[in-house]
């Protein structure tokens, strides 16, 4: 089957994960893992013969048949040089930075409505993760307030992530608000240290607008949104079913990881991955329908 190139920018945890699921796919192809030095994720992408540079977007551009480029490196750098670059080149980019100049993507939300767009955001991790269960909320019961806590393996938290807590913070409470669908939304993220390493979970907390509907019908609607969502993260699961106290809905959810590259533990950065590769393979269909492949 033809496939559509990628390149990978980043060559970290997170880059060398999304390298394995690419690997998988069977509409996207790794054309170029690129960083800025020698690093051992350089090492290990041209151990399995995928092109790869030290000179970082640069190399993107001038690689042909390139056509989506994803970038794990930081919100400053997508801002200041990634983003322009790819949109000047005319690549489209899926940031898994908190950067946000493009719209947000959560698949099993708003996938289909992103048409065309040069430059989309996977939000963040506990975006991710959280943000389908405000919107099925918001779909069945309307949402006037959604706070979120996203509770994440120190292991799994590397410079990148620490690094853009702030940006996590304001990125996911945004996100939470435009694309969840609540009136206002806020986030928090905890960085846990436990030894063994815990799960990713997520604990969602909501003040919805119309609690008549009863608990019955904002389970079905969560659980309907998360075997959507099961499909591209299969360690996707329920911890804690909505409960209702008055008009506050409490549900906890986890994230197991796959394993390609990261541990299990690394829900967190599987789920951003995941959905990025969902996002880009939907995006590499279209330009396949239009004759655009390599």
């Amino acid at each position: 089957m033809e496939k559509v190139k990628v390149a990978v920018i980043g060559p970290g945890n997170i880059g060398s994960d999304l390298m394995y699921k690419i690997f998988r796919s069977d509409v996207l192809e790794m054309g170029l893992m690129t960083g800025i030095v020698e690093s051992e994720g350089i090492k290990r992408a041209a151990s399995m013969g995928v092109p790869t540079s030290t000179e970082g977007v640069d190399a993107v551009v001038r690689t042909p048949d390139i056509k989506i480029a994803f970038d794990a490196t930081s919100a400053p750098a997508h801002v200041k040089i990634n983003g322009p670059r790819l949109r000047d080149a005319g690549i489209i980019a899926v940031d898994l930075t908190p950067a946000a100049l493009g719209p947000y993507c959560v698949p099993s939300v708003n996938l289909e409505t992103l048409k065309e767009e040069p430059d989309i955001n996977m939000v963040t991790c506990g975006g991710q993760a959280t943000i389908p269960i405000v919107y099925a909320i918001s779909q069945a019961a309307g949402v006037s307030y959604a706070e979120i806590v996203a509770c994440i393996s120190a292991k799994s938290a590397g410079p990148g992530t620490r690094a853009n807590i702030d940006e996590f913070t304001e990125t996911t409470s945004k996100a939470l608000v435009s694309v969840g669908g609540a009136d206002r939304g806020k986030a928090i993220i905890v960085i846990n240290p436990a030894e063994p390493a815990l799960m990713m979970t997520n604990t969602i907390v909501t003040r919805v607008k119309h609690p008549e509907v009863g608990i019955g019908t904002i389970t079905k609607a969560v659980q309907k949104i998360i075997d959507e969502l099961k499909e591209y993260v299969p360690g996707y699961q329920l911890r804690v079913p909505p409960t209702m106290e008055g008009d506050k809905v409490t549900t906890i959810v986890q994230v197991r990881g796959q394993g390609d590259f990261l541990p299990e533990y690394s829900g967190n950065l599987d789920i951003i991955n995941a959905a990025a590769v969902a996002a880009a393979e939907k995006i590499a269909r279209e330009i396949l329908k239009k004759g655009g492949g390599k």
